[in-house]
C-alpha cells in the first residue's frame, strides 16, 4: 500500500510538472521581444488598422491572464492552437510528425545506453588497461563533439565517399542510421563516465568481496552483483539523456533534412510561428516528464531494497 501511495505521489508530481511547464512555455513566449503581429505581415504594405485587426483575430490585445486562461482551457481539450503561417492545427501536425522524432530518440537511447553501459563496464573492469583507454578516449570525443559536427562528418564519410546510407530523409531503417549514431554516440559519452565510476565504486564495497570469499565466479559477481547495483545511479543519468535526446532532434533533424518534430519547431522559429513553438515545447515537455516517470518506476524493479522501502 505504501509502495502505491508512493506512485500515486509520483504522478500528482508529474501532473504539476507539466502544468508548471505548461505556464512556463506560456510566460516566455509572451514576454519574447518584438511584436509577433509585425514580424507577421509586410512592413511596406501594412496599415495600422491591418495590424490591429491581426491582433485582434489571434486574441493579443486581451490581458495576460484572459489570453493564458482561454490557452490553458483549449489545451485541456487538446486544442494547441493553429499555426500563424498556414492555418494547420497545431496538435495533428505533431502527432504527424511524432513518430519519426520517437522513432530517432529510441534507435539514439538504445545505441547510446548500448554503448555506453557495455564500455562503461568493460573500462571499469579492465581499469588502466587497453580496453579501460579506448573507452575513456570514446567517451571524451562523445562529451566533447557538437551533435551537429558528428552528423556532417557522418555524411561525408558513410554517404559521400562509401554511399552505404541516405544523407537526408525520414523514409525507411536506413535514413535511421546516421542520424541515430550521431545523436547516440555523443549521448554514450556521459554514460560510459557515469557507469565506470559507479562500477568502481561498487567493485571495492564489502559485499563483493564478501562474495568472491563465498567462492562466486568473477563472472557472476561483475554481471549479477556489482552491475545491477552500478545502474542504480546510472539510470537516472539515462533518463536524462533521453531527455537530451529529444532536445538534440532539432538540431540532427535539421542537419539530416528528418520530417520530425524537431524540424517543425526549427521551421517555426524561422517563421515567428508562435502557436507551434509553443505546442511543440509543451508536448516535448510532457514526454519528458513522462519519461522521468518511467525512469522513478524502474529504480524499484531493478532494486528490490528501493520497492522494500517504500
Amino acid at each position: 500500500m505504501a509502495f502505491a501511495n508512493k506512485i500515486l505521489l509520483k504522478i500528482s508530481t508529474a501532473l504539476v510538472s507539466i502544468l508548471g511547464s505548461l505556464i512556463l512555455v506560456f510566460f516566455i513566449i509572451y514576454l519574447l521581444p518584438g511584436d509577433p503581429v509585425l514580424s507577421m505581415l509586410d512592413p511596406a504594405t501594412a496599415t495600422p488598422e491591418m495590424v490591429e485587426n491581426l491582433r485582434k483575430e489571434l486574441g493579443l490585445n486581451q490581458p495576460f491572464y484572459v489570453q493564458f486562461t482561454e490557452y490553458f482551457t483549449n489545451v485541456l481539450h487538446g486544442d494547441f492552437g493553429q499555426s500563424l503561417v498556414n492555418s494547420e492545427p497545431v496538435l495533428p501536425k505533431i502527432l504527424e510528425h511524432f513518430p519519426a522524432t520517437l522513432a530517432l530518440t529510441i534507435a539514439s537511447a538504445v545505441l547510446s545506453v548500448g554503448i555506453g553501459v557495455t564500455f562503461g563496464v568493460l573500462s571499469a573492469i579492465y581499469r588502466n588497461k587497453g580496453i579501460d583507454f579506448i573507452a575513456r578516449l570514446i567517451g571524451l570525443f562523445g562529451i566533447s563533439m557538437p551533435t551537429f559536427w558528428s552528423g556532417i562528418l557522418l555524411i561525408l564519410i558513410f554517404s559521400i565517399y562509401l554511399n552505404w546510407f541516405p544523407a537526408m530523409g525520414s523514409d525507411g531503417w536506413a535514413t535511421l542510421v546516421l542520424p541515430s549514431l550521431s545523436l547516440g554516440f555523443v549521448g554514450a559519452g556521459l554514460i560510459i563516465r557515469m557507469v565506470r565510476n559507479s562500477m568502481l565504486e561498487v567493485i571495492n564495497e564489502q559485499f563483493i568481496i564478501t562474495l568472491r570469499a563465498k567462492g562466486l565466479s568473477e563472472r557472476v559477481v561483475m554481471y549479477r552483483h556489482a552491475l545491477r547495483n552500478a545502474l542504480i545511479p546510472a539510470i537516472t543519468i539515462i533518463g536524462l539523456n533521453i531527455g537530451e535526446l529529444m532536445a538534440g532532434t532539432v538540431v540532427i533533424e535539421t542537419v539530416f533534412s528528418r520530417q520530425g518534430i524537431g524540424r517543425i519547431v526549427a521551421d517555426a522559429i524561422m517563421a515567428k510561428d508562435l502557436p507551434v513553438i509553443q505546442g511543440v515545447v509543451f508536448f516535448s515537455a510532457i514526454v519528458y516528464v513522462i519519461v522521468n516517470f518511467l525512469v522513478d518506476l524502474s529504480y524499484a524493479i531493478i532494486d528490490p531494497r528501493v520497492r522494500r522501502s517504500h
